[in-house]
């Protein structure tokens, strides 16, 4: 299929040209680094393509001006609003945005794709806090980042579609950087996927499907989230994000349902998901409501049973989390520094592993506060130990996985959030100003964030062009972890007590109670 729609002109020299498979593209070139946005990955999945598995995207002739961000994926913010589209509007959904410093077929530079986190519910890669530029041009690599399908439209459990829809966008991208990215100076046998949080998750998920095996070399995964679904508990929230609008969850029922009302749909669920608790357990607890599906085909099986049999065994691994990963949470509840014995009990009640894991966490923290028990179970089971057992189960099975803890205490907010979930990402890629990360961060930027940052991403950036990021494979019985702060330090991992307590956890796939 060729289209010529919305090109429009480009007189040479305005801005770098390559051939991609689809067709040219001009970009601009932005403080030394060539910059191609807006790059269509896949079809719109508007139409017949609604729920569909991504199609391949239409070719164009002439030149195809890349210089604007593709339209987020259908959502709504974690403000409850539609973001704008800081870019482009319109159906596609499914584009690419590339940076490379030498954008050219000879080059051949390691490439980094990111995924971006939002609880697979909301995100974009046009946040300023993702773009590629600083990343591309010091450490020498091309950066791509991409939109994928959020929420219902993505990750819902919809009788007619394919399960994991985001996913199979992220393999589609995969695909796309596999076919295009020589022409931008990239080397497709030298790709590192990365991603944080939801990313993360992504990235573990990918680690574990057959479909992405071969689409990358190397892996780095950031707080990477211990939820994975069954198909009936993902069906039955589906169910009810439909029910919302008095429909079924199927293809047949949703596909003429205008976008931005199913994402709203979705958070009328969210709005009332503790009503739930006693349905859908642990993930209505912390106001979860897609995550990727176990469903024995697109994923087999959860990231960690996947690793430990070796699914992943030749894919270098980059893993790890920060020290005080639900300390932002904690803040946007309002219950920092407010929580109750009794809000401590309840969370070590639900999540602690076992039916003395809370017995345990007293015993092995016994100098502890309410508010320091709540974080503690809650950072370890939603982010640090499925990080951490991640690392543990690609060791196991004779990979190599290279451990990391952020613990720096960020100024920002007057130092009350610590090194809290979301601090990795500017500190990685360089972008250490604007609204969110001056949040974390603080302004004026310090002489030591700005060195902490060079540091991570050195270690980013080695560890894809080199398959070393500076510090040694971990290993069960001696456990290094580089420990980014001000010093950095390598030393044994630093949060043993929570390690202990969860050991012999299996981060199982979350169903519904009696599954």
């Amino acid at each position: 299929m060729t289209t010529t729609g919305a090109l429009g002109s480009a007189p040479a020299g305005l801005g770098p040209q390559v051939r991609a498979v689809g067709g040219r593209l001009r970009g601009s070139r932005e403080s030394g680094v060539a910059v191609f946005r807006g790059i269509p990955f896949a079809a719109p999945p508007v139409g017949a393509l609604r729920f569909a598995a991504p199609r391949p995207a239409a070719t164009w002739d002439g030149v195809r001006t890349a210089v604007s961000y593709g339209p987020p994926a259908p959502q709504t913010s974690e403000i409850g609003e539609v973001p704008a589209s800081q870019g482009e509007s319109g159906d596609d959904w499914l584009t690419v945005n590339v940076w490379s410093p030498e954008p050219d077929p000879a080059a051949k530079l390691a490439v980094l794709v990111w995924i971006y986190g939002g609880a697979y519910t909301f995100g974009v890669a046009s946040r300023p806090e993702f773009d590629g530029g600083r990343l591309a041009r010091e450490g020498g690599v091309v950066v791509v980042t991409f939109n994928y399908r959020l929420g219902i439209e993505g990750f819902a459990q919809i009788a007619g579609a394919p399960s994991n829809r985001g996913l199979l966008d992220q393999v589609a991208a995969l695909e796309w950087v596999r076919d295009n990215i020589t022409a931008f100076g990239g080397d497709p046998d030298r790709v590192t996927i990365f991603g944080e949080s939801a990313g993360g998750g992504s990235v573990a998920a990918l680690l574990a499907m057959p479909r992405a095996a071969g689409l990358f070399r190397a892996a780095v995964a950031q707080s990477v989230p211990g939820t994975f679904f069954s198909t009936d508990l993902a069906a039955d929230i589906a169910a009810a994000c439909a029910d919302e609008l008095g429909l079924a969850p199927t293809v047949a029922d949703l596909a003429a349902v205008d976008p931005a009302l199913l994402a709203l749909a979705g958070d009328a669920v969210a709005a009332t998901i503790m009503e739930r608790a006693r349905r859908w357990g642990q993930p209505a607890r912390r106001s979860i409501l897609f995550a990727p599906v176990v469903d024995g085909d697109v994923l087999p099986a959860t990231p960690w049973q996947a690793l430990a049999d070796g699914a992943s065994r030749a894919v270098p691994l980059l893993v790890g989390h920060t020290r005080d990963e639900q300390r932002l949470f904690t803040a946007m509840s309002g219950l920092l520094g407010q929580v109750t014995p009794e809000q401590a009990d309840a969370a070590l009640q639900d999540f602690a592993p076992g039916p003395d894991g809370a017995s345990r966490y007293r015993d092995a923290y016994p100098e502890a506060s309410p508010d320091q028990l709540y974080e503690l179970v809650h950072s370890d089971w939603l982010f640090r130990m499925p990080t951490l057992h991640l690392a543990e189960a690609q060791a196991a099975a004779g990979g190599r996985a290279h451990l990391y803890e952020l613990a720096w205490p960020a100024p920002g907010m007057g130092g009350t959030l610590g090194a809290c979930h979301g601090l990795d990402v500017p500190l990685v890629f360089g972008n250490l100003t604007g609204s969110q990360p001056a949040m974390l961060i603080g302004e004026p930027t310090t002489p030591e964030a700005e060195v902490l940052s060079a540091r991570m991403r050195t270690a980013w950036t080695s560890f894809a062009t080199e398959g070393d990021p500076g510090w040694p494979a971990y290993e069960p019985d001696r456990r290094l972890t580089q420990v980014f702060d001000t010093p950095s330090v390598i030393t044994a991992y630093p949060e043993e007590r929570s390690r202990l307590i969860w050991r012999n956890h299996s981060f199982p796939v979350l169903a519904l109670p009696g599954e």
